[in-house]
């Protein structure tokens, strides 16, 4: 294909040309673009490629493209997307107990948590907040320095 005088095959023997003459100037950015190519994806996400959307990861060149006067190859590109962040944990349990639970805030400092109440304890106010209580004092016991 790239040996026949289409205005595709002359601009692209022109530039081979130009590239081997030393005629590129370095002006920073530079367009990069393959007449043709072969690529492999390595993805986490789905089997291929979907259209418009947006992938990250690294792209390698494996093999440069080969022209010359019996052999034409296209370059080859192996694509390896990045394995996705794992999000962050904001405001970990510290302590799970059957009526609180206790977390710690990004700035360090405890926060008592308390889970729906049982029809049970609404009956026997006086049970259910005596074991609050011992709930609170065994989590934080561990967790808060005595002075």
């Amino acid at each position: 294909m790239l040996h026949s005088d289409s205005p595709l095959a002359v601009g692209y023997r022109q530039y081979i040309a130009s590239k081997e003459n030393g005629e590129a100037e370095d002006r920073g950015w530079h367009t990069n673009t393959e007449l043709g190519c072969n690529l492999k994806t390595i993805l986490h996400s789905s089997q291929r490629m979907k259209p418009g959307k947006v992938y990250n990861g690294v792209l390698q060149c494996d093999s440069e493209n080969i022209v010359d006067e019996f052999l034409c190859r296209d370059p080859h590109y192996t694509f390896v997307e990045l394995p996705p962040k794992s999000p962050v944990k904001h405001n970990p349990r510290v302590f799970d107990g059957k009526h609180i639970t206790i977390t710690m805030r990004d700035d360090g400092t405890y926060r008592p948590n308390f889970k729906p109440m049982r029809e049970e304890d609404v009956l026997n106010l006086a049970r259910y907040t005596h074991e609050v209580y011992i709930e609170l004092c065994e989590g934080l016991s561990g967790l808060i320095e005595e002075g």
